[in-house]
This record gives structure tokens, sequence and C-alpha cells, in this order.
């Protein structure tokens, strides 16, 4: 299928981003692995584009006992590793800004020390006493570090948030329903709800946030965007690893817990949220969590026939043997645990009525692809030769988040040749070409919004109950039903479970797979006739 290429026109829209007052960053697991893949290099990267405050410092706190030194080595070579470039002079300047202090998350003496760390470094970098508080943690440990920080008077405001303190917390938020609401009223009884920040990465990524600019800024497609044009929606985010080294936490997480919840229920407001009336967190937060309350709720019926769960077993990726998911580090022999979960599920308002929402997601399949597909519904009626509309290939707007961040629109068009001569083409656009530049890091937007107070790409407590609400059935039906929920297996390297393709078959569609050997973008069950003489 040839390939239209895309061609960028400048606009009058500004795109100079704010930079952010004085603050210093403390970031709680400072000796984790998060905190040195993605953290650091985003703060970096926001430093060489000259978006971090003039005034700032960065200090780590952790059990593991470290001196300035011995963490600004760290952070030296976890930033070398992903700045092959960095120039010595830039680093040094950016380094010389880590500082360091080590203790026990429960003891309130290590947070006088941290105290009195932050106080010395503002004394350094920064005249103001903004401080950014990120819980690169366990989310078990989230009210322990909540209650130590209030005790010990770090996050306190001043008036009018002048200064500010903020509390960053990474996902899971809570490990179901009941946990999130009670950890919710923990956090809230210590903070206010202007100081907690919930992230989610998905929502910082540009091909994310780029799903409301292409439906609210552009004519042709918010009035087509409902259900009497669009046949289905589909939401793929796949991953071709296994556990890796996080078998334990993915042992207690699950697909479900670990992309569902959060991620693909973020992807599919967006896709489907009526417009907001500004471009504030308050707006589009609101309209986030009126789409998810309006998914259709669950019966057992639609538990049993509308959700698959499977998990990986040993299979080929890449010709090269893998384990499967019992044989990877620390998972139990007779573990039960998802590693893939397939689902249908309908949204109940005018917009949406009818129209099915497909959405997978699952490790160690095929290849690496998050997208968003929408296909819309056939011409009623051919006037080209075809025997029935149903011949005619459907039109399919694809939203590529990663990694070949793009659009692509499948079209059709007078192919050269008989007048009837009919073929597709593909319209697309990828973000490194048309911008001479791949998108910046997720964890980049949201830390330099954390930073602002804008909040329009975190979630809010209303969203995360809302999610948890559709989540929550789902989870105690596998718990208590496990006979009617059988976990079925799949091989390594490929797309999931049959049951997952017998899913989207009995109403008539298959799964929307990356690009094959041939060039096919998509399939369907409709006779493969794009040229007709």
């Amino acid at each position: 299928m040839p390939n239209i290429k895309a061609r960028m026109t400048p606009t009058h829209t500004p795109c100079e981003e704010q930079k952010p007052e004085g603050c210093g960053i403390i970031i709680f697991g400072a000796s984790g692995d998060l905190v040195y893949r993605k953290l650091l290099p985003s703060l970096f990267n926001l430093y060489l584009r000259k978006l971090m405050p003039s005034k700032f410092y960065i200090l780590g706190f952790a059990r593991t006992e470290m001196t300035d030194e011995d963490f600004r080595e760290r952070v030296r070579e976890a930033l070398v590793d992903a700045h092959e470039d960095t120039k010595g002079e830039i680093l040094d300047s950016f380094l010389s800004q880590c500082r360091y202090t080590s203790g026990d998350y429960s003891d309130i003496e290590a947070y006088k020390r941290l105290q009195k760390k932050a106080s010395g470094c503002e004394d350094d970098f920064s005249k103001k006493e903004n401080k950014l508080f990120y819980l690169a943690l366990p989310p078990q440990l989230h009210p322990t570090v909540v209650s130590r920080l209030s005790q010990s008077g770090l996050t306190v405001e001043g008036e009018n948030e002048d200064p500010w303190a903020r509390v960053v917390f990474e996902k899971p938020f809570g490990h179901d329903l009941q946990s999130a609401l009670e950890l919710d009223k923990h956090l809230t009884s210590m903070l206010k709800p202007s100081q907690i920040f919930r992230i989610d990465h998905y929502l910082g990524k540009e091909t994310v946030q780029s799903i409301l600019m292409l439906r609210f800024a552009n004519i042709m497609f918010e009035p087509l965007w409902n259900q009497r044009y669009i046949d289905n929606i589909q939401i793929t985010v796949a991953e071709s690893v296994g556990v890796e080294h996080r078998g334990g936490y993915y042992e207690e997480a699950g697909c479900l817990r670990d992309m569902f919840q959060n991620h693909m229920l973020q992807m599919l407001s967006l896709v489907t949220m009526e417009p907001p009336t500004r471009f504030e967190a308050e707006y589009v937060q609101g309209e986030r969590v009126k789409l998810l309350k309006a998914i259709r709720p669950w019966s057992e019926r639609t538990l049993k026939e509308n959700i698959v769960r499977a998990q990986y077993a040993a299979g080929t990726m890449d010709g090269k043997d893998v384990p499967g998911y019992h044989d990877e580090l620390n998972i139990a022999p007779d573990s039960t645990t998802e590693t893939f979960v397939g689902m249908k599920l309908y949204i109940d308002n005018w917009r949406w009525q009818g129209v099915p929402i497909y959405m997978r997601s699952g490790k160690r399949l095929n290849m690496r692809e998050s997208e968003v597909a929408v296909t819309f519904k056939r011409v009623p009626h051919s006037v080209f030769g075809f025997e029935s509309q149903h011949e005619m290939p459907a039109n399919i707007l694809v939203m590529k988040i990663q990694p070949d961040e793009g659009v692509d629109l499948t079209i059709h068009t007078k192919q050269p040749g008989p007048k009837s001569c009919m073929a597709s083409l593909s319209l697309s656009f990828k973000y490194d070409e048309v911008f001479d530049t791949a998108p910046q890091d997720a964890y980049e937007r949201l830390l330099l919004d954390c930073m602002l107070g804008d909040r329009t790409l975190f979630l809010s407590r209303e969203g995360v109950e809302a999610a948890w609400k559709v989540v929550d059935p789902v989870l105690n039906f596998w718990r208590d039903h496990p006979e009617k929920a059988p976990l079925h297996p799949y091989k390594a390297g490929s797309w999931g479970p049959k049951a997952s393709d017998d899913l989207l078959l009995r109403s008539g569609h298959l799964w929307r797979n990356p690009p094959d050997e041939h060039g096919t973008h998509f399939k369907s069950l409709a006779k493969p006739l794009l040229v007709r003489k």
C-alpha cells in the first residue's frame, strides 16, 4: 500500500515552553532503576533544552548509604549511557547540583536530616523554598513517606502556595478499589488536592497528547467521531519483552492492573471523551472521568464472553528460544498471573452506543507496538462495481503511539488504468521525519508540568476511582470463579491466544496487526478486492 508523505506547514500557535521558577527536586528511592533509567536523563534533557529553573537542585534520598560524590558518579554513568555526545562542562554543571542523603523511610530522624540537607541546597542553589517530592517507590511505602513528610513540616506551603510543595506518585495507585480509596483518604488528610500529582507516563507521550489535537483541532474528524460513522476501535499495547527483573512486582500486579487500570483506560478516555471546554486540567480531567463512568458495567455473561486472560509459554523471539512465564525469575511454578488480556467493552452514551471497543495488551508478543486504530464504517452503497459494500475495504485511522510515532489514514483512490480501477493509499506521517526530531520522553513533559503546577496530564482522584470500578469486577470474578475464566496459554513470539481472536470473530471483526511482509496494514473479513477492473 503506497504511503503519501506529510509536509509540515507553519501555524500561528506559540510553541515556546514556559520555564519554571526555582525549586528543589527531592527524589525518594534514588537508588532504584527508574531514577537512573528515566527520571535523571529526563531532567538532564530539560537542562540541555534550558527548561530547568535557573536555580535548582536535585536531592536523592534512599536507604542505600552513599556520599554526594558516590551519587554524582552514579548519575554521571546513567547520563553518559543515555547521552553519548554529552559535553563535559555541561554535565559537570548539572552534576554539581546533585546531592544525596540516606535513611529509613519510616525514621523521622532521617527526615530531619533531609530537611537540613535541603536547606543547605537552597542556600547554595535556590533561594526559593519550592519543593517537588518524587516518590519513585513501591506503592506500599507511599503512606509512610507522606506521613513523615507531613510530620517534619516539609510539605507545608506558604500563603497562596508561595513557596509550594508537590508530591508525585508513581503507579499503581492502590491494588484494588478499596485500597485506592483508603490510600486517597490517607493522602488527602495530610496534603491538599493541588499538591498531589498521580503520574501515568503514557499521558506524557507526545503521540498520546496528539490524540486530542487530532480530534479537536481538525473539523473533518469530529463530525464523524461517533456511532454513525465508526465501526469499531482497537487499542493495542504489545510488548516483546517478558517480565525480566520485575517478576516479584508482576506476580502481584498482572497485566490487568499493570496496563489496563491506567494506560489502556486513559488512552481510551482520550479517544472517546467529549470535547473539553478548555485545554486545562479541570476540564480535561472532568471529561475523562465522565467517559470512564459511561463504560458499560460488567455482567457475569460479559465477564465470561468479553474478556480473555492468558499467560505466555516458551517460544521463539528473533530466532532465539525464550522461556515461559513459569521459568522467569521470582515467578511461582504454579502461578496463574495473567501476562495477556484481551477485552471487548461498550460505552453507554449517545456518541458511542453500540460501537465495540477492543483492547489488548501482553508481554512476549510478536513485536513492540502501541497504537489506536479507528475503523470507519463502509460506504452504504458502492457505485464502482463491487457486489456489495462489504467488499469495499474500510477507511482506518491509526494513531501510532510507539515505536514509529505518527498517524496513518487509509483511503481509496483511482489507480491509473481502467476507469473503475481502485487502489488503497495510506496517508501517513512520522514524527521524526516531519519534525526532524523524535518525540521527547514522556517523563520530560510530566516533570516539567510538575514544576509548573500543571495537572492536565495527570490523574485525578475521581479518575483513579472510576478506572478501578471498571477493573475491580474483573479481578473479583477471576478470583472467585477461576473455572469460568480459564487462563489460556500462548507461545512467546505470537500475537496471543486463539481465544483473543475469537473474541472479535464473534462480531465479524479481526485484530489489526502491524504490517506484514506483504505491506498489508490491516486484516479484513471482506474479499481483498483493492483493485476492480
